[in-house]
């Protein structure tokens, strides 16, 4: 039986990332992808704070990709519209998923860690000493077993852990396209920001990307009661927007409007004996606030550098070994989490995301939450959401 200090399954970023972080620290890494690379994917853009993370995969993540400068939320019923420019320290990018995927796929194989395509993970056998891994295709013993599975969530799937969080969108519409050279496709290019338009259903992304391409997507909280086939309902609300309106002038679809439904869920036991969950697999909110790139490579830098702890401690085989990080983990992801909500269920966009402008320290501290810096001590306006009303009755989730 082929031996192996660590399988991962799940080749997407949060797979690609610790088994590049394990690779690098000369451990022998199995990472098991059961699609073939490339392959599309949504979640285009990215977050600032992703940047050291891809420094340390050796990465150059701006190459090929279009510069973002900040997010524009635009009301289209009221005019109103605020951008929260991302001026820090590292830049970002929107990145087209099926090349970035593959590249950091790509980059794990060139670190050392051994990769198989169109393999299934089937079962997972957890004992004290070890683990066996049984594919489609093969079986495998090691010490470690990584779930980066995605919204395949393996783990939480087997365990019977995962909680649906059904006040966020419930499902999202979208399509790439081509655009035409125009004054608004050479102004969204030239920012390169993500434009977030608000709806009475729900909202629009639109994510610009090198070679004149766009990410369009619409997500629906609340389905009208027209009875529209999605492709209605996508076309309804796309020509309804004024703002659309002159982007899409002359533009061309690259594929037919796709579906993708259950957004939201947590996995309730993301680590254990012999296994931690990263990325999707450990959980996944509404893309409003493009977190879920993030949340991936973050995750799985956590896991990594405490799996290498663990390994130089002899502390693998304990079922707690993530139980610090996982907090660390979850401030993120409740501050996101707890942002989305109020974004779904109060004025907050228009009571404060738009007067923000009025006061410079929230727009501050919100730009930082946008950003992926999430770890602040001194940002008020995430500490009164993590503490406040809302903050105290989410614990009981976590």
């Amino acid at each position: 039986m082929n031996q192996y200090d660590v399988i991962i399954a799940g080749g997407g970023p949060a797979g690609s990332t610790v088994a590049t972080l394990l690779a690098q620290r000369s451990y022998r890494v199995l990472l098991l992808e059961m699609n073939q690379h490339p392959r599309f994917h949504i979640g285009e853009s990215m977050m600032p704070k992703i940047g050291p993370i891809m420094q340390r995969l050796g990465i150059d993540w701006g190459d090929g990709n279009l510069k973002k400068s900040g997010a524009d939320f635009i009301d289209e019923q009221s005019g109103k519209t605020l951008c929260f420019p991302l001026l820090g320290e590292f830049k970002t990018y929107q990145i087209e998923r099926s090349e970035f995927d593959h590249k950091l796929f790509i980059n794990a194989e060139k670190y050392g860690a051994e990769t198989h395509q169109q393999e299934r993970v089937q079962d997972v056998d957890f004992a004290l000493e070890r683990v066996v891994v049984t594919t489609d295709k093969n079986n495998y013993r090691c010490r470690y077993f990584i779930d980066a599975t995605g919204r395949s969530a393996f783990m939480g799937r087997k365990q019977s852990v995962i909680k649906r969080l059904h006040e966020f969108g419930r499902f999202a519409l979208y399509q790439y396209l081509q655009l035409a050279t125009s004054t608004s496709s050479d102004s969204l290019f030239a920012t390169g920001n993500v434009k977030i338009l608000l709806i009475d259903i729900g909202w629009i992304w639109v994510i610009p990307l090198a070679g004149q391409k766009l990410s369009l997507g619409l997500v629906v909280k609340d389905t009208p009661s027209k009875g529209l086939s999605n492709q209605q309902l996508f076309n309804h609300y796309v020509q309804a927007s004024p703002y659309l309106a002159g982007l899409l002038v002359g533009s061309r679809s690259l594929f037919d409007t796709q579906a993708e439904a259950d957004f939201s869920y947590l996995n309730q036991h993301r680590y254990g004996l012999r296994y931690a969950c990263c990325g999707d697999a450990g959980g996944f909110l509404d893309p409003i606030f493009s977190s879920g790139f993030f949340f991936a490579v973050k995750s799985a830098e956590l896991i990594a550098d405490r799996l290498h702890w663990g390994f130089s401690h002899g502390k693998e085989a304990d079922p707690e070994l993530h139980v610090e990080d996982n907090k660390v983990y979850d401030i993120g992801f409740q501050t996101i989490y707890l942002l989305v909500q109020r974004f779904y269920q109060s004025d907050l966009i228009k009571n404060l995301v738009f007067e923000a402008d009025r006061h410079e320290r929230i727009k501050k501290e919100i730009t930082a939450i946008l950003a992926g810096d999430l770890w602040q001590p001194d940002n008020r306006f995430q500490q009164g959401l993590l503490h406040g009303r809302l903050g105290k009755s989410l614990k009981n989730k976590f």
